[in-house]
């Protein structure tokens, strides 16, 4: 008879950014059972707010995640914007929706990159992070930064399009146009790789409603769900966006980490499409409600409401709410719900009747906005006995069942 043990991840590790836990329930090296906890660690970026006025705020929202910069400082703006009834100018609006579309690309790059890392699949991975720098390059020409951008702020947008920025962006195009698909191909097409994800970290369509899942994990299991489409912002009500569903592509919906693989990759080729379109539609005119910072503060401090905004982060539903009371030029209070909080509700259902050696990639496919698992302890439930599981080997075992099925045909 297998042993019963009971693996903890999380919550606090060097790496974690977000409070999260899971106890996994093993019978031998099969998940049987999982418990999600959120809300051990709290960084008090809400409260920190609340000592600084809208525009100094910009930079902390900036700070809740490097990979999702622009999705969130885009949320807190325009909960900013919707509490004081402050219109964003057309051409604003457009290079939003090319910085937020531009941080998708090198989002969904990254993470396929690591799915591949994940399994051992060591070339593509070095291929998917290779693709993924041409994308940061363009960033950098627009900012000069890589991360963390600086481009917006209240009513607008700090940085226009300059010609050096739409040549970077064509060519940008045309590269991904030429090198991504052989990309794909590698990907999709190697039994073991298919292998490894396809039936692994299973969420139905009604799972993925019931637990009310998020971003690619919601749409691959099947569920159209898409803010860009549902309730479009900034531009996005110009481009016709359609949320990007595996049974578009394929016989239907499994709902696993393959098919997360699949909607996040076909998601590169429609923020092609969008970036087209917005180069295109550029209008002309003003790039800021206001220029003058202090007559911004002087409005913002008069302003009395609630805002609300949701947009469609690369992981997914991206929402932040802001109170402004006239008299306080201090935002009184800000809420921030990001995709992962949506997402990892889902994780015990996505480990049932997988292996330990799955759990690195299942957890890696909602794209969870923490750093890595530096350590995991495993204890025998029936004699107490506790062993330190390091990441490495974690790893080790991920790679191992890779090559188990390698061995055997991919069986």
């Amino acid at each position: 008879m297998d042993k019963k043990y009971k693996v903890p991840i999380g919550p606090v590790h060097v790496g974690l950014k977000e409070p999260i836990t899971a106890w996994l329930d093993l019978e031998g090296e099969r998940i049987v059972g999982a418990t999600v906890r959120p809300g051990a660690i709290h960084r008090g970026i809400e409260f920190m707010a609340r000592d600084r006025n809208p525009i100094q705020v910009i930079y902390l929202s900036e700070r809740i995640c490097g990979i999702c910069s622009f999705s969130h400082v885009t949320a807190f703006l325009r909960a900013v914007e919707d509490a004081a009834s402050i219109p964003v100018p057309p051409r604003a609006q457009y290079i939003r929706s090319l910085v937020l579309e531009l941080e998708r690309l090198h989002s969904h790059m990254l993470w396929a990159g690591v799915a591949c890392y994940t399994i051992g699949f060591d070339s593509a991975f070095h291929l998917g992070m290779a693709l993924r720098e041409k994308v940061m390059d363009v960033l950098e020409v627009l900012s000069g930064n890589r991360v963390n951008y600086g481009v917006a702020t209240v009513g607008g947008v700090r940085w226009d399009v300059t010609p050096e920025l739409a040549k970077a962006v064509r060519e940008m195009v045309k590269y991904y146009k030429k090198e991504f698909s052989p990309f794909y191909d590698v990907v999709t097409e190697d039994p073991i790789a298919r292998a490894r994800m396809r039936n692994v970290g299973v969420l139905t369509y009604e799972e993925a409603i019931r637990y009310s899942a998020v971003g690619p994990t919601v749409r691959a299991s099947g569920v159209r769900s898409d803010l860009r489409e549902s309730s479009p912002y900034e531009a996005y009500g110009d481009f016709g966006v359609r949320a990007v569903v595996p049974q578009d592509y394929y016989d239907k919906a499994y709902g696993d980490v393959f098919d997360r693989f699949l909607v996040r990759v076909h998601e590169v080729y429609q923020s092609l499409d969008i970036i087209e379109k917005v180069m295109a539609g550029l209008p002309e005119g003003d790039i800021m409600w206001e220029k003058n910072l202090n007559k911004v503060l002087a409005f913002l401090k008069k302003a009395e409401g609630t805002g609300i905004a949701s947009i469609e982060a690369p992981r997914g539903d991206d929402t932040h709410v802001v109170h402004l009371e006239s008299g306080d030029e201090n935002v009184t209070w800000w809420k921030v719900r990001a995709p992962t909080y949506a997402n990892a509700v889902s994780w015990p259902l996505m480990f049932r009747n997988n292996e330990l050696a799955d759990a690195p990639l299942i957890i890696n496919s909602i794209d969870p906005c923490i750093s890595c698992m530096e350590r995991m302890l495993a204890t025998d439930s029936s004699t107490g006995a506790r062993k330190v599981v390091t990441r490495a080997e974690l790893l080790e075992k991920c790679r191992e069942k890779t090559r188990r099925l390698m061995q055997n045909g991919g069986r």
